[in-house]
């Protein structure tokens, strides 16, 4: 990924903060790796944190205070508030789900093709958009003022200690297999630790359901699914995108060309048709496909496209949940589980 933030622009960053007087850090303990994010109060706190409520504070108290705590996230320990209500999400689409999940509304977030996705309408009403993936805008996050920034591990660490002399800053792991640790951390920050466990919970059961309900003569199939990018088919590891939830979670065997790509991975039409899978299910968007917009047409008529299984059996699914969805969320995984079972048991 190249690097989005100038030095001009981070030193022009540097003098605001400095006039403003600004000292917020994160704090970068290094602890064990956790499935889950875990809080504890802060030994000291900072007076530069936007208003929070304490949780300990006594009814005489101002309903502002700037008390702080630790929280604990993969590994690091960040200093936040004791509970966060000024966010600013750029760079991670995945956190951008986690917030539709848990009903926290950012003030700032990340736009695709100039507008927040139609997926994201019910948290993005009064959200101001602070750029695209790559190209969080420091200006405007800066005037937004946050109590804390969610980035993510796909961001150059340049880009994460710009956006740290801002406020604290998160980066909200991309990896599919953290999607319970990252629900967690954001249900943490935002005092709904209890929706996002609930969350997880009813995932896990709908997940058994959808097992019992397959039985095991659907599992002897194969099953694939691909995402149209830049008008190229796009396969990924076994334990990227939606993959862990066919997987992992259902049990559907890995087919041998995935155990062969290490991340994202253009594919070719006649490389994926020797994988032949019996059930597909496709991904394509048009913000992602601007330059091929007929890109899944043009596959769709193609001889070798036809001679498929899953596509001579009508077992094709394109778009079973929003094609701008990351697939390794809890959003991403609760409503693909729903959508995906349902149509291979018919």
């Amino acid at each position: 990924m190249k690097k989005t933030i100038g030095a001009g622009l981070a030193m022009c960053l540097v003098l605001a903060l400095a006039a403003c007087g600004s000292d917020k850090k994160e704090t970068n303990t290094a602890a064990s790796a956790s499935p889950s994010a875990s809080v504890s109060p802060a030994k000291s706190a900072s007076p530069s944190a936007g208003p929070a409520t304490s949780p300990s504070a006594s009814a005489s108290a101002s309903p502002k205070s700037d008390a702080k705590r630790t929280l604990s996230y993969l590994g690091k320990d960040y200093t936040v508030p004791a509970k966060a209500e000024k966010l600013v999400i750029t760079g991670s689409l995945e956190a951008m789900e986690d917030a539709l999940v848990l009903g926290i509304k950012p003030i700032g977030g990340i736009s695709v093709g100039g507008k927040f996705p139609a997926m994201f309408k019910d948290i993005t009403g009064a959200t101001e958009s602070i750029g695209e993936k790559t190209q969080p805008n420091l200006e405007t996050i800066l005037k937004l003022k946050p109590e804390v920034i969610l980035g993510t591990t796909k961001f150059p660490q340049e880009t994460t200690d710009n956006l740290g002399k801002i406020a604290t800053t998160i980066p909200v792991s991309h990896i599919a297999s953290n999607w319970e640790a990252n629900l967690l951390m954001l249900g943490d920050l935002t005092g709904t630790k209890d929706k996002a466990q609930a969350a997880i919970n009813g995932y896990k059961a709908d997940l058994a359901a959808a097992k019992t309900k397959l039985g095991d003569a659907v599992k002897s199939k194969k099953v694939a699914v691909i995402r149209i990018r830049s008008g190229s088919i796009n396969i990924y590891p076994a334990d990227v995108f939606y993959n862990p939830s066919l997987y992992a979670d259902l049990g559907f065997a890995v087919p041998s060309q995935l155990t062969e790509a290490k991340a994202q991975q253009v594919i070719s039409l006649e490389k994926f048709s020797e994988m032949n899978p019996d059930y597909l299910f496709v991904q394509f968007s048009e913000e992602e496909n601007a330059e091929a917009p007929k890109a899944l047409e043009t596959l769709q008529s193609n001889p070798i496209w036809k001679s498929i299984n899953a596509v001579k059996t009508g077992k094709v699914f394109v778009n079973v949940v929003d094609p701008l969805a990351q697939g390794g969320t809890a959003w991403s995984k609760i409503n693909f589980l729903k959508a995906a079972v349902d149509k291979l048991v018919n």
